[in-house]
């Protein structure tokens, strides 16, 4: 958005604003009436154990799911889901599962209940078994290798030259050569199939229905859901959204028109912050300090604690700490520290795994079909690097999907009365509340929240906004959505500082919160 409308922020009555959810549901759809007392018969065909030797079945316990790799082909090879579950805490107000998935695509999900679960209220808790579960070709389900080795592989957005195009163009010819080579089925790790996926969890826990939690893309794999299973989705909450109209290139592509409003914003609160930055006085000089340091490191790399960084990499990791303010300026201190040849703290670039590049470029490239001719890239790339300065270089040039096969089956076209909760900052990196709007058209029975001036990439169980937060709990718990869309205010308390919080103790570390896609 290249300009912001101010949204006011609603006085919110909690109880007066809700609305029952079902009765919006499409016409067939099946309505479950109430809730189910106690846990179901044993799953049909899960046989649960222990998730790893540290931590005790009585907190997380897992199962191994066999599923076709193409659905439509029951018979046909298969491949292997890890799915975990924390039962309810209280079966006296168990209601059902509640499903997971924390984003990419190639995040796993495994452990992510275990994660929420520090956060999440105890009413939460008491009414639903957490499922977790790695998707198809992810961390322990049958991970994809494209047999990537080297930090310069994965780089998956990579700014546009006209002298380095050539070779963008090898790289992602390439990369989609491995990719093909070593995964044979990996045109079938796509959405679709990880949703049809969802569902044989269902069917395997004994579920007529299942609630569910997605972030980021895990909002697009929900939304897929919702429409390919309208009957079996009980409770929706959508997190940080993807537009499903703008998958996958027109997502990416929205990073570069959402950071100039953001770099603007940040210019503005750095100037006005001179005596403790000393980045410029004005919001002109705070850009033309940053810009003069990405310069620079163009020229030579900026070493951050033994990281060398060149101007793509700080605009790449700058684009990131921008929405929130303060980050982005110490940031930037610690560049202009670091160009004057001052020791700073180490400041790690993030890489992808081969299986997380792998799992990414899977389901953005089978979802839906790339432009095929490099030339639509070059002329894209030449068009928002004028355009879109901070950003646009790098999220329209080529990609290994230029060079992959056609998809196996069209893009889902989300359009639905299935009730859902949309909740969204303001600011947000990842997934701009343009997106946001774009999944609440499309999904006609939700309820979108706003929090305005919120900022990061993920709103539920962050301490943002008590508003936001109490909305998606009684939701969760009582299965009534707003009566209209809301606005909520942020917190009185600044927010935290990281989207990244805790993993749970003697939980295997989780992928940091800096990871929207697995090719990032």
């Amino acid at each position: 958005m290249r300009t912001r409308r101010r949204v006011p922020v609603i006085a919110l009555g909690v109880t007066a604003m809700f609305a029952p959810a079902f009765p919006a549901v499409a016409s067939g759809q099946d309505v479950r009436p109430g809730a189910t007392a106690a846990a179901p018969a044993a799953a049909r065909q899960l046989t649960w154990g222990s998730c790893d030797p540290n931590l005790p079945t009585t907190t997380v316990e897992c199962a191994t799911l066999t599923v076709p790799v193409d659905h439509r082909k029951p018979k046909g090879r298969t491949t292997e889901l890890s799915v975990s579950r924390i039962k309810a805490a209280d079966p006296a107000k168990r209601r059902g599962v509640l499903l997971f998935n924390p984003g990419g695509p190639g995040g796993p999900s495994l452990f992510y209940p275990l994660w929420m679960a520090e956060t999440l209220p105890q009413s939460v808790k008491d009414r639903y078994d957490l499922i977790g579960f790695d998707p198809r070709g992810v961390a322990t389900s049958s991970p994809l290798n494209c047999g990537t080795t080297t930090r310069n592989e994965r780089l998956t957005f990579r700014p546009y030259t006209e002298a380095t195009f050539a070779k963008d163009v090898a790289w992602a010819k390439d990369v989609a050569a491995k990719c093909r080579a070593n995964n044979p089925d990996i045109n079938h790790f796509t959405t679709r199939n990880t949703a049809r996926d969802m569902d044989r969890i269902r069917a395997a826990l004994g579920e007529r229905r299942i609630s569910y939690f997605g972030l980021s893309y895990g909002t697009y794999l929900g939304a897929v859901y919702t429409q390919m299973f309208p009957r079996r989705a009980d409770r929706f909450v959508l997190d940080s959204a993807v537009d499903p109209k703008l998958v996958w290139r027109g997502m990416v592509q929205a990073w570069a028109s959402e950071a100039e409003p953001a770099f603007d914003r940040w210019a503005r609160w750095t100037a006005e912050r001179a005596t403790t930055y000393g980045l410029g006085n004005t919001p002109a000089e705070v850009k033309r300090t940053f810009y003069a340091l990405v310069e620079q490191a163009d020229r030579t790399p900026l070493d951050l604690g033994g990281h060398p960084y060149t101007g793509a990499e700080i605009r790449d990791w700058m684009r990131w700490d921008m929405y929130r303010p303060k980050l982005g300026a110490e940031f930037v201190v610690k560049l202009k520290d670091a160009a004057a040849g001052k020791p700073v703290e180490p400041n790690p670039p993030y890489v992808p795994t081969d299986n997380e590049l792998s799992a990414y470029v899977a389901a953005t490239c089978g979802d839906t079909q790339w432009p095929t001719d490099p030339a639509v890239y070059q002329a894209d790339s030449r068009r928002d690097s004028a355009r879109y300065p901070f950003f646009g270089d790098s999220v329209s040039n080529i990609v290994p999907c230029a060079f992959w096969k056609p998809p196996v089956e069209p893009t889902t076209v989300v359009n639905n009365k299935v009730p859902a909760l949309i909740v969204q900052n303001e600011w947000d990196s990842q997934t701009p509340p343009v997106a946001a709007r774009g999944l609440h058209r499309a999904l006609k029975g939700s309820r979108y929240v706003l929090v305005d001036e919120g900022e990061g990439h993920g709103v539920y169980g962050r301490g943002i906004s008590a508003c936001a937060e109490d909305l998606t709990t009684r939701y969760l718990t009582t299965g009534r959505l707003p009566s209209k869309n809301v606005t909520c205010a942020v917190n009185a308390a600044p927010a935290p500082t990281t989207d990244a919080r805790a993993s749970a103790p003697g939980a295997p570390q989780l992928p940091g919160s800096r990871q929207p896609f697995g090719g990032r």
